[in-house]
């Protein structure tokens, strides 16, 4: 069975999809993002499932698609800022690689000033952020492998770190040297030199 590579939490605005999709083109892999896996099989906005068939159902919705994802996607994965909610996501989180990305309140509204079209902050979006954090980091933190904050970092930066956290990065290549002269030690053949795997 296939699991992802790398899969994202953290909260709403934290740059889960744009990191994501830096570090599956680092891996050479597919990014996936359940957030859109919903709204592809919905055909509506999440902030329209919200409205339309409240907040109960687009946790069902969520945890399906969570659980579908996983089985299915090998590549980096991020998830909606709630599905940690869910007990059977963590459960099914447990054992794989997942990045935390962190912020600080502030660096959520230097982002998005806490104005775009999320339906958990649409009324006092600062105080709500603050509450959302408070019943969710914990989760974060229980599900995640590694903790990778993000505050004054560009996409790029926190990409590397996500890498570097997991010991994904590649080290830097060895400078060219010269080919050795036939026949001298190291040179392709050469006796006395095993090859170094």
């Amino acid at each position: 069975m296939s699991a992802p590579a790398v899969v994202l939490v953290g909260p709403m605005g934290v740059g889960k999809t744009t990191v994501g999709e830096l570090l599956a083109e680092r891996l050479g892999t597919r990014f996936r993002d359940s957030d859109a896996d919903i709204v592809a099989a919905q055909g509506r906005t999440i902030a329209d499932i919200f409205v339309d068939d409240g907040e109960t159902r687009f946790r069902e919705l969520e945890r399906e698609a969570v659980r579908t994802a996983v089985a299915e996607h090998d590549g980096v994965l991020a998830l909606g800022g709630g599905a940690v909610l869910d007990a059977s996501t963590r459960e099914l989180l447990a054992g794989l690689p997942v990045v935390y990305l962190t912020m600080e309140v502030g660096e959520a509204i230097k982002r998005s000033g806490l104005n775009t079209a999320r339906p958990l902050l649409a009324v006092n979006p600062r105080q709500q952020w603050k509450l959302l954090m408070e019943a969710r980091r914990h989760h974060y933190t229980d599900v995640a492998r590694v903790v990778v904050p993000t505050d004054d970092l560009t996409a790029e930066e926190v990409t590397e770190a996500v890498l570097e956290a997991l010991g994904l990065k590649r080290s830097a290549p060895a400078p060219a040297q010269d080919a050795p002269e036939p026949g001298s030690p190291g040179s392709p053949g050469s006796p006395g030199k095993e090859k170094q795997a």
